[in-house]
Parts: C-alpha cells; structure tokens; sequence
C-alpha cells in the first residue's frame, strides 16, 4: 500500500469529509457486490471503503476466505481481482449510520436497483439487516440468503461489521461471512443453486 493513501487524516479533515462519497469497488458480472449502508466520515476523509480504526470488515473477509491475506482498505480494489466488490446504499458520509432517515435509505436503494441491474452480480450481500429491512421494506427479513432478488441478483444479509456492533465478535463475524462465500461458489458453479430452497432453486423475482 502506497505511503501516502495509509496516512491517517486529521480531525479536521474528518469533520469536513460529512456528505461527501466513496466511489464504488464495482465491475459487470462480480461474483459477490457487498453493500454497507454508507460511508463513515473517516472512510470519506481517506476515500477508501470501511476504513474506520474498528471496523471488522477486512478483518472478517480475511478469516471468512474471501481474501488470502488481510487488505489495508486502501487496497480495496484488489477485491475485483476476486471478483468481489463494494458500494453502499446511501452516499454521502455520515458521522454514523443513524443519522440517515427511513427516506434517504429507501431512496438510497431505489438507487442501488439501477446499479444493481446494470452490474448485474450474482449475489448482492447487505451488511446490516436493520438497514436492509428499511431501504427495502422488509420488516421481517434476517440474517441470511433471502426469498427476493434485485434484479438478477441473489441475496444475503450479514451482520454490519462496524466495530459498534457489539452483537458480533470478528469470530462471529467470520463464521457468518464464510457461509456466504460458500454459498457464493455453489451458486457460480451450479446454475440456478441457492441456499433455503427445498427445491434447490434460486429465488424468484
């Protein structure tokens, strides 16, 4: 990692980084798009996906598989060469998830919808169920493979990875994140396979 993309930003740096945006780890046809809910100030200041100090993201991906060695997040793009990749449903950078309203985060994956059907992956993984039930109307939806798709898109909820989540440690974290990629691979090499399904089907639109 260079140098210069590592370098810690300032506290004033961090403070001027709210609404601004990450730009996304994205390409056509990606195996998994793993979605957060939007960037932190910190991930906007450095310009660089879960970059905050405590976010277990890069962590989890390493001891889930996804990757062979723990990523800086300011080698994120090396995920594509996994074919893996990275967006959110909001934009612009807040202080912390909460401070996002029901309307944004529904407006927010309006948004990812047309992203999604352009890109078209073939497993769309949101990291935070809270925020996944609002953005898309699913007040009954958990963790795991779900009934609906986005597009052509299959979907899997994980737990959100910030290190404020107290529910799940990185081993948790790791576990739940392992049965996704597994589940991924299936998915790659076996056409229309898909977890929940006593048919072994994948899900309809």
């Amino acid at each position: 990692m260079a140098g210069s993309s590592a370098r810690k930003p300032t506290r004033a740096e961090v403070a001027a980084a709210r609404g601004h945006t990450v730009p996304d780890i994205i390409a056509p046809g990606l195996k998994v798009l793993f979605v957060g809910i939007n960037p932190s100030l910190y991930s906007a200041a450095v310009g660089h996906h879960f970059a905050r100090p405590g976010s277990r993201f890069w962590p989890a991906l390493r001891a889930a598989g996804f990757t062979d060695r723990l990523l800086h997040p300011s080698e994120g793009r090396l995920l594509l060469n996994h074919s893996y990749g990275i967006t959110n449903i909001a934009d612009p950078a807040t202080a912390t998830a909460d401070e996002l309203s029901d309307a944004e985060l529904i407006a927010g994956a309006r948004k990812l919808v047309r992203k999604l059907r352009r890109y078209r992956p073939r497993v769309v993984a949101f990291l935070g169920v809270t925020a996944y039930r609002t953005a898309f109307g699913r007040p009954g939806a958990k963790l795991g493979p779900q009934e609906e798709r986005v597009g052509e898109s299959a979907v899997w909820v994980l737990p959100n990875p910030s290190g404020l989540n107290a529910h799940y440690q990185l081993a948790g974290l790791a576990t739940l994140y392992a049965e996704l990629r597994v589940a991924a691979d299936r998915l790659t090499g076996v056409r229309g396979w898909w977890p929940g399904s006593a048919s072994g089907s994948r899900p309809r639109s």
